[in-house]
């Protein structure tokens, strides 16, 4: 088994000083992960955004801390040095950053059909953004995080401006920076795979400035995305959240507590933004910590949260659908359904969800969209589970999966994937297929030659 089979998983808290922002989020997690410069590179490089899609990560210091700067957009013709915070009572409105400009020209032809105003506002119609995503050469994983997150700016602007999402047209939300910040998110919340959490976001007061005019604060985009997390008011004045920022976190955090297991704090990360507030750090901080798990037993311990609720008034059909559409979702180990009989002789279906605890309230969201349900428990629970693992073989012709499970003592047991062999041909040859596919596994994992993913979703895992 291999070192990294015994890291547990990453919980990333997100803690807003100054507030949240989609240039912030990025640099506070390239500052606490350097090494994840050259994926982000990467991936904007292959937007074809020209000069304005130049991107550069700087050191930055207020004063008070230090950290990055996430920049977007050709830099000033002038350059300041870096100066310690220590030798000038000025250093935080003197020393901007000593710039570490990403390696290797990010510039190439401008899209075509994108229109950029005069102004400097880039107005880009949501289709449009869709569009120059599905094209751009970015991993699935990637593609997807980015869809995600605009489409949660779309659906928010069509409840303000009430039109239907696919006629939003974006204003300061379509211009490049706001692009290139969002893909690059992208990048770094797929290569964390991380649980998620945030602290209070700060509401910030006053006016700001688009191009629909004076607008609150928070823009009424921000106010929408961010129902349901909880928020503060500290005195500080100015646009504090800002639509991408509140996108980012409505698409990370589904709860805003810490897990209950124990975490190892690793590192951090510290993000600043472009403007300054006096007396206040204008920062996103990053908190990045790891499961704690026993390196030496294949018994991993867990937490898992328990919902439950009876069903009798929903077709056996829909509620299938449903509880299907439950198991998809990021976080949910195991749905499962007993049936019983009830008060007035009725029948029901229990219900019964396994779910990480982090993502406890987006569960019990789909609980209530998806079924009939007016009303549910949940609790937590303490568990320990063996390691698992799976492979995936060659049977003639047939590409199965095989779940692999470390007993105590060093042995391993398999099971074949019943899904990959469910349309080959009848029951003897479906025992067969996946009877050789098991064994031809065990013979690999004897051998130490298995090619094993961790973090098998499915049954089992209560």
């Amino acid at each position: 088994m291999s070192e990294t089979d015994h890291r547990g998983r990453l919980w990333i808290h997100l803690d807003p000083l100054g507030g949240m922002a989609g240039d912030m989020f990025v640099a506070a997690l390239l500052d606490a992960f350097p090494e994840w410069e050259d994926p982000v590179r990467h991936a904007i490089g292959g937007l074809n955004l020209g000069p304005d899609g130049e991107c550069r990560l700087e050191l930055h210091n207020d004063g008070t801390f230090v950290g990055r700067r996430f920049m977007v957009g050709l830099p000033e013709p002038s350059s300041q040095r870096y100066v310690p915070a220590e030798s000038s009572d000025r250093a935080g409105e003197a020393n901007e950053a000593a710039s570490l400009t990403f390696s290797g020209p990010l510039r190439a032809q401008r899209v075509s059909g994108v229109a950029v105003s005069g102004d400097g506002h880039g107005h880009r119609r949501w289709l449009d953004i869709r569009q120059l995503l599905q094209d751009a050469p970015l991993s699935d994983a990637i593609r997807k995080r980015a869809v995600s997150i605009f489409q949660h700016l779309a659906e928010a602007e069509a409840r303000v401006h009430g039109v239907a999402v696919e006629e939003v047209t974006f204003h300061e939300v379509g211009a490049v920076d706001t692009i290139c910040d969002i893909v690059a998110a992208s990048v770094l919340i797929a290569l964390a795979d991380a649980d998620w959490s945030v602290a209070p976001l700060p509401l910030g007061q006053g006016r700001v400035h688009s191009a629909h005019g004076p607008l609150p604060v928070p823009a009424p985009a921000t106010a929408l995305l961010l129902e349901g997390f909880a928020t503060i008011q500290d005195g500080f004045p100015g646009e504090r959240v800002t639509p991408t920022g509140a996108a980012i976190v409505r698409h990370l955090c589904h709860r805003q507590v810490a897990p209950s297991v124990p975490y190892v704090l690793e590192r951090s990360g510290i993000g600043f933004g472009s403007r300054s507030i006096a007396g206040l750090s204008n920062c996103v901080r990053v908190l990045v910590s790891r499961e704690q798990l026993a390196s030496t037993s294949s018994l991993t311990h867990r937490e898992l949260a328990v919902i439950e609720f009876d069903i009798d008034d929903q077709s056996p059909e829909d509620l299938s659908i449903g509880l299907d559409r439950i198991r998809t979702l990021e976080g949910i180990h195991d749905v499962v359904q007993f049936f019983g009989v009830g008060k007035k002789g009725r029948s029901f279906a229990h219900i019964r969800i396994l779910a990480s605890p982090v993502m406890l309230e987006r569960a019990i969201e789909a609980s209530f969209a998806e079924t009939t349900t007016i009303g549910l428990r949940y609790h937590m629970v303490s568990g320990k589970a063996l390691t698992r693992s799976i492979d995936s073989v060659e049977v003639d012709g047939h590409r199965i999966r095989v779940k692999c499970v470390e007993r105590p003592g060093g042995q391993w047991t398999a099971k074949a994937e019943m899904e990959d062999v469910a349309h080959e041909g009848d029951r003897r040859k479906r025992v067969r297929l996946r009877s050789h596919a098991e064994s031809t596994v065990l013979s690999r994992l004897e051998a130490g030659e298995a090619s094993r993913d961790q973090g098998v979703k499915g049954q089992g895992d209560d």
